[in-house]
């Protein structure tokens, strides 16, 4: 997993998993802490995550608003957007663009 990016915009790649959890959930404080607001999470190169990288986002996401700021979530990939949507978490984080219509349930 590799995080740049200022406390602006981030930009994630590789994997966000177990392994990383606590660098990324370091670098995205520090990034929520220092800057004001909206920040924006740029997602096109991640690979994948698990749910200890949810919980990391997630945990970025409460940071964020405690600090009255916004995490905006960019380029999530298909897949990711699934599990959001799944885990009904599309409803609660800021998607720039929202949620594909390929990834929303057919009622």
């Amino acid at each position: 997993m590799h995080i740049r990016g200022d406390h602006a915009e981030l930009v994630v790649g590789g994997r966000l998993d177990v392994r990383s959890a606590a660098d990324a959930r370091t670098v995205l404080h520090s990034a929520v802490d220092s800057g004001q607001g909206d920040l924006v999470l740029d997602l096109t190169g991640l690979d994948s995550w698990d749910a200890t990288g949810l919980g990391v986002i997630m945990g970025a996401h409460r940071r964020a608003g405690r600090a009255n700021r916004r995490l905006v979530l960019r380029g999530v990939p298909p897949q990711m957007q699934r599990l959001l949507v799944a885990t009904r978490l599309h409803r609660i984080l800021a998607i720039e663009g929202g949620i594909a219509a390929e990834t929303l349930p057919r009622v």
